[in-house]
């Protein structure tokens, strides 16, 4: 068998193989005795037609039908030998054969190509970095989620302020005031004073008892386009927050020795929380570097595989009718991102000849552990599955692969107060 290899691109291949009759003559004979058990002749049982009439009359037809099933046979010896290993199914084009002669065909197909990294300089990457600047308030908003968490419930009968919650159905009506069927959303909880229930809303709705009936002003679509709502007040409910005092830290966090002691420990709890999604964004953006700086070709089949098994994620996880094709737009960005970074990616590992033992994932898992002895057993059940382990093996990877890249980065620190972040949410929510 000639096998001649043409590169067309990065990731592109094209092969011509070309077998002597010598080599194919004993497959083909097995075909003819197989499209004679098919044949159906008057005076022949099945098998038995000899073989000058089948030449004769169905050489045409034995010809094609053994090109159709012996391609893909020979093409897969073909990559074998080669040793090549294809990302989606060839495309096969100037096919040659006829009884007694040679075999010729040319199959084109996609490879994972090899990506090149050129020799990197220490500022080849420019990232930033974000240091989070806390403040007084930010400790004030988690002791005041932990209170709320701590709230008892009661039911209000002489009615609703700011911030109850209004236990209600919600009909929408027309402007003649008449319900429109099918637009009826019951036992719904709306909290007084928080968007769409402020403003004029709010206004309405001060005081209702249960019984009682309100019209509001609520937006039914992303443009904003208000609906007429009859609200149906069930019931009316007060969160009733716990005094900041002994009581409450004893059972908000144990540990603590007093408030200020309390207060200091959720700081150090908030500032880690903040250092890791600096972090997170810190290696995206590094990963994005990286990506802009090599920018790799990519097989199209792969792209549209990986967009697929997107597609098919985000359809299984909101059933119903979901418009594909605008799923497709939407994640084609990222597809193509996260298989640049894939081929980046396996191109460091190679390259860098990194690797992550089996000891490394136990290392790992120890770790964890110590940190949080109250989860051992969880930690033991969820480390049990395979799947979960080599998820693990991959983070552990990816670490390595970063702490490789952050070699050549040029980082710049930009500072965020918290105080700004918070001033910036407002302002969306009034937009809204």
């Amino acid at each position: 068998m000639d096998i001649q290899l043409k590169e067309i691109n990065a990731y592109a291949r094209e092969v011509t193989i070309d077998l002597s009759w010598e080599e194919i003559e004993r497959d083909f004979e097995k075909a003819l005795k197989e499209f004679s058990k098919r044949m159906k002749l008057p005076g022949f049982r099945p098998g038995k037609v000899p073989r000058k009439i089948l030449m004769k009359q169905f050489q045409p037809s034995i010809e094609a039908n053994f090109v159709e099933n012996s391609v893909n046979n020979y093409y897969l010896k073909a990559l074998k030998e080669k040793e090549i290993v294809p990302v989606n199914m060839g495309s096969v084009s100037d096919v040659h054969f006829h009884y007694g002669e040679h075999f010729k065909f040319k199959v084109a197909f996609e490879i994972e190509p090899a990506v090149v990294i050129k020799k990197m300089r220490k500022t080849s990457l420019k990232v930033e970095k974000t240091v989070y600047i806390l403040d007084d308030e930010d400790i004030d908003l988690a002791i005041n989620e932990m209170r709320q968490g701590q709230a008892k419930v009661i039911t209000i009968e002489d009615g609703a302020k700011v911030d109850d919650f209004i236990v209600c159905d919600l009909q929408e009506i027309d402007i003649s005031g008449v319900p429109i069927i099918g637009k009826k959303l019951e036992t719904r909880y709306v909290k007084l004073g928080q968007i769409p229930f402020d403003g004029d809303n709010q206004k309405k709705l001060d005081g209702v008892k249960p019984g009682e009936k309100v019209r509001v002003s609520v937006p039914i679509d992303e443009q904003g386009t208000l609906g007429i709502y009859e609200l149906s007040v069930k019931n009316v409910e007060r969160q009733i927050l716990p005094e900041i005092d002994e009581d409450f830290i004893k059972v908000a966090d144990p540990e603590a020795k007093d408030m200020a002691d309390y207060r200091n420990r959720i700081s150090e709890r908030l500032e880690e929380a903040y250092r890791n999604r600096s972090d997170e964004a810190f290696d995206r953006q590094l990963s994005d570097a990286m990506i802009s700086h090599v920018n790799p070709d990519f097989p199209p089949s792969m792209a549209e595989s990986y967009l697929e098994h997107m597609v098919e994620d985000v359809t299984k996880d909101n059933p119903g009718k979901v418009d594909k094709e605008k799923i497709k737009e939407m994640y084609k960005p990222i597809s193509e991102r996260n298989l640049k970074w894939y081929l980046i990616r396996n191109a460091i590992i190679k390259g860098q000849e990194f690797k992550v033992s089996n000891d490394d994932v136990k290392e790992e898992i120890d770790r964890r552990k110590e940190a949080t002895p109250e989860h051992i057993k969880e930690l033991e059940k969820y480390f049990k599955k395979p799947s979960n382990r080599q998820r693990l093996q991959d983070d552990l990877m990816e670490k390595n692969i970063l702490a490789y890249l952050k070699k050549f980065a040029k980082i710049k620190e930009v500072k965020v107060r918290t105080k700004d972040l918070r001033n910036q949410s407002e302002e969306e929510a009034k937009q809204l």
